[in-house]
C-alpha cells in the first residue's frame, strides 16, 4: 500500500512540473491550447464551405470536421505528447522513487484532462451556434475516447522505449505517422468509399475511433464498417504490448 502511495504521490508531483513547463505559469499557454485546434477547424471550415454546399455529414462544416479532428486529437496529441515522456525526465529517474512509468503516467493524465477540456469547449461552442438542436449520445462518445486514449497510451509506451535504442526508429515512425491525418477519416467518411478501397480504410483503427466519435453526435450516422470489436482487439493488443517491452526494458530506460 505504501508502495502505491508513494507512486501516486511521483505522479502528482510530476503532473504538476508537466502543467508547469508545459503551459507555463502564465495563461497564454492554456489559451494556445484551446486556439491551436481551433484554428485547424476554422480552416478546414472555410476551405471546404467555398468548395461544398454542404457536409458530408449533417448540416454544419464546422461540427463535422472537429468531431473528426478531435477524436484524431486523442490519439495523436497522446502520441505526440507521450514518446518523449521518459527522455525529458531523464534526470529525474536517478532517484530511487521516481519509476519510468510514472513520467508516462503523469503525461497522460495532463493530455486526457487538455484533450478533454479543448473538446468541451469547442464542440460546445459550435454546437451552442447551431441552429439545429443536437443529441449526443455520451456513451458512444466516451467509447471512442477510451479506446483512441488507451491505443495512443500502447503506441508511446513502445515508442519510449524504440526511440531510446533506435534513433532511426523514431524518424521512421515520424514519416509513416504524418500522414494518418489525411486517411483516419477526418475529411471523408469511410463509408462513401468504393469497395475494394474501403476495406483498406478500415484497415487503420483510427478511422474506427473517429467513425464511432461522430457517431455519437449524428443520431442518424449509419457507420457502415464501422467494428468495435476490432478496435478493442487493436487497442488492447497494442497496451498489453507496450507495457510488456516497456516492463522488460526498465534498466534500458533508466541507463539509457
Amino acid at each position: 500500500m505504501s508502495y502505491l502511495a508513494t507512486h501516486i504521490r511521483v505522479v502528482g508531483a510530476l503532473l504538476v512540473r508537466e502543467m508547469a513547463t508545459r503551459f507555463g505559469s502564465k495563461p497564454g499557454g492554456y489559451i494556445w491550447a484551446l486556439l491551436d485546434p481551433a484554428a485547424h477547424i476554422f480552416l478546414m471550415t472555410l476551405v471546404f464551405q467555398a468548395i461544398a454546399r454542404t457536409p458530408a455529414l449533417g448540416t454544419s462544416f464546422a461540427l463535422f470536421f472537429a468531431t473528426g479532428y478531435i477524436a484524431f486529437q486523442f490519439y495523436q496529441a497522446m502520441t505526440s505528447y507521450l514518446n518523449s515522456a521518459v527522455r525529458a525526465n531523464r534526470a529525474l529517474l536517478s532517484y530511487p522513487n521516481v519509476a519510468p512509468i510514472d513520467t508516462v503516467v503523469a503525461r497522460f493524465v495532463l493530455q486526457i484532462g487538455t484533450t478533454s477540456l479543448v473538446a468541451f469547449i469547442v464542440l460546445g461552442a459550435i454546437i451552442a451556434n447551431m441552429r439545429v438542436e443536437t443529441s449526443l449520445h455520451w456513451p458512444t462518445i466516451l467509447e471512442a475516447v477510451a479506446m483512441a486514449c488507451l491505443f495512443g497510451l500502447g503506441v508511446a509506451m513502445i515508442n519510449c522505449v524504440l526511440f531510446l535504442k533506435y534513433p532511426l526508429y523514431e524518424q521512421v515512425f515520424n514519416i509513416v505517422n504524418r500522414p494518418l491525418f489525411l486517411i483516419s477519416g477526418v475529411f471523408f467518411l469511410p463509408d462513401k468509399i468504393p469497395a475494394p478501397y474501403r476495406d483498406l480504410v478500415l484497415v487503420n483503427p483510427l478511422v474506427h475511433i473517429v467513425m464511432g466519435f461522430r457517431k455519437g453526435f449524428y443520431p442518424e450516422y449509419r457507420a457502415i464498417g464501422l467494428d468495435m470489436n476490432y478496435l478493442y482487439g487493436i487497442a488492447f493488443l497494442t497496451l498489453f504490448a507496450g507495457m510488456l517491452v516497456f516492463t522488460l526494458s526498465r534498466k534500458t530506460l533508466r541507463n539509457e
